[in-house]
């Protein structure tokens, strides 16, 4: 079984495998069974035959470079980029200075159904259309393989994501720039976080590295593979599964040569659907709180790159205030 993730130079030796997405036929058994793996082992794992076009990700690629290139001027002039500047020149002058914990190396911005995409290039809209559409497919696939290997029946995630269909699930995408970072020992690229949603599929670059999931207190290269979509669970599949399935922490390294492009699609519950740990997964005893998902947001919003336990505390606490009705 290949591998996708490789040791970084922090001593990782563990590697996860990548999975075909084969869930018809002979090697259903198997896929399900890969699946599983990294969803328990790692929260991470790669997909390779996924059934979306290499040529529609050909053209995501090019119109989210061009779309950064359009923006590069903004970014050499954004915060991250004069607080190193500023860093750097006080090393200069012979200044004791300390790496920046509160600033990201990054370039982004979101698009989803309800907000104003950009226009230029031209081919941007038509192209993140088509693609949204197909991760967004993906990624029921992904939830309904996760639905089996909990014993769920077929369609529990996206029921609660929904509210029983009472709401449509948040479907968003972030597209991030990594531009070459000349200092990378005094600032992050992408701080240590796990990620508030569901399931998260991610489209990253297949030359330019960065990206690390922390497992068993070590850091390791989720390695660039062309063609790959990386999904990782978010906390509300850690809720669900009741903690057999758990949201992992992860970070981008910034890089001193290279441009490193990702495109993030977050499939998340609806900010009104009820979240808890399905009665199956939990065994009669839920380690999770019940709440209301715009309630989580509202915690992770001011703690994303904190410990993630005292968030499903805090939650607990707000979470009688608001109604119960998913």
């Amino acid at each position: 079984m290949a591998s996708d993730l490789k040791p970084s130079d922090q001593r990782s030796a563990c590697k996860p495998a990548f999975t075909e997405l084969k869930l018809d036929g002979a090697e259903r058994s198997e896929t399900l069974a890969q699946i599983a793996n990294g969803c328990e082992e790692w929260g991470f794992f790669q997909l390779v035959n996924h059934g979306i076009p290499l040529e529609l990700l050909e053209r995501v690629k090019k119109v989210c470079s061009d779309s950064y290139r359009l923006r590069e001027a903004g970014f050499r002039a954004s915060e991250p980029v004069r607080t190193l500047e500023a860093l750097v020149d006080a090393e200069r002058r012979g200044e004791e200075v300390a790496p920046v914990d509160d600033l990201d190396w990054e370039d982004i911005f979101y698009i989803h159904d309800g907000c104003q995409w950009p226009s230029d290039p031209p081919a941007f809209k038509e192209t993140m259309r088509e693609y949204r559409a197909e991760l967004r497919k993906l990624a029921e696939r992904v939830m309904e393989a996760m639905d089996e290997n909990l014993g769920l029946d077929r369609g529990s995630i996206k029921a609660a994501f929904s509210g029983d269909g009472r709401h449509e699930p948040f479907f968003g995408t972030k597209v991030s720039h990594y531009p070459p970072c000349p200092r990378p020992d005094l600032i992050t690229g992408l701080r240590a976080h796990t990620d508030a949603g569901g399931v998260i599929l991610l489209f990253q670059d297949d030359r330019v590295g960065g990206l690390e999931v922390l497992k068993d207190g070590q850091w390791t290269d989720v390695q660039p593979l062309a063609g790959a979509i990386v999904v990782n669970t978010g906390d509300q599949i850690e809720v669900l599964s009741n903690g057999r399935y758990r949201s992992a922490w992860h970070r981008v390294l910034p890089m001193r040569d290279g441009n490193r492009r990702s495109i993030a699609s977050f499939y998340n519950p609806a900010n009104e659907a009820t979240i808890s740990p399905a009665a199956v997964a939990s065994g009669g005893g839920e380690a999770y709180p019940k709440y209301v998902f715009g309630d989580y947001m509202d915690v992770y919003a001011k703690q994303k790159f904190q410990a993630k336990e005292p968030r499903f505390e805090a939650v607990k606490a707000v979470a009688p205030k608001s109604s119960p009705a998913a």
